[in-house]
């Protein structure tokens, strides 16, 4: 694992290459409020995008607060999930959620992570990205994609997103917390991909242990 020192230079250099975070940066999947943003959030778990977004469209033409979605029954939730897939387990968890959202919180959105972790059905990663999309907060927040990327270049040792978004804050100068998502991601897509990464025109190859190990195991 890097040096505290080299994580700061990887940062560093990331910050001069890649745009950061943008003006039309919205709330996960485009949501534009904190309670629909979770539950796009609950919907993404192993769903690829485009069925995410069918699913919340659909979602959200039946209801928008959760006052209006403990209206629904739990078949018309699972019909407007479906594309989403796992979607009665994910019925259950909007449900609970809504519930314990009123019950607990007025109907409102808490907008920290001790808060967001106590409603059913959100994680570390949905927290985090509440946080940072939709309440503007500085958070790293740790996807799978940020996850491989920053166990390749050492930047985190860890076997889980969870693992990784921790140490990522434990370890990240406090400048860069406000942009890592964005420069990790946009790393991600541009340079590091998963497969075939594109380390000639990498900014920071001579500090990635992914790239040195790959190197040293060359005859």
């Amino acid at each position: 694992m890097l040096e505290h020192s080299q994580v700061e230079e990887v940062f560093s250099r990331l910050s001069e290459a890649m745009p950061g975070r943008t003006r039309n940066a919205k709330g996960p999947k485009g949501q534009p409020d904190a309670f629909r943003s979770c539950i796009s959030c609950m919907l993404s778990a192993q769903s690829l995008d485009r069925n995410t977004a069918a699913a919340t469209k659909a979602l959200f033409k039946l209801a928008k607060t959760p006052e209006e979605m403990l209206a629904l029954d739990d078949d018309a939730i699972a019909e407007a999930i479906k594309p989403a897939g796992l979607y009665n387990m994910k019925t259950k968890n909007i449900r609970k959620f809504c519930e314990s959202l009123i019950e607990e919180h007025d109907g409102t959105v808490p907008d920290t992570r001790e808060g967001l972790l106590s409603l059913p059905g959100i994680g570390r990663k949905c927290a985090d990205i509440v946080m940072s999309f939709t309440f503007g907060q500085d958070v790293i927040a740790v996807d799978t994609h940020v996850h491989r990327l920053c166990n390749r270049l050492g930047l985190t040792e860890a076997k889980t997103a969870d693992k990784t978004a921790q140490q990522l804050e434990e370890r990240s100068p406090e400048w860069a917390m406000r942009d890592g998502h964005f420069w990790l991601i946009q790393f991600g897509k541009k340079v590091c991909r998963s497969r075939v990464p594109k380390c000639d025109i990498c900014v920071v190859q001579d500090l990635c242990e992914w790239y040195a190990a790959r190197e040293d195991s060359v005859p």
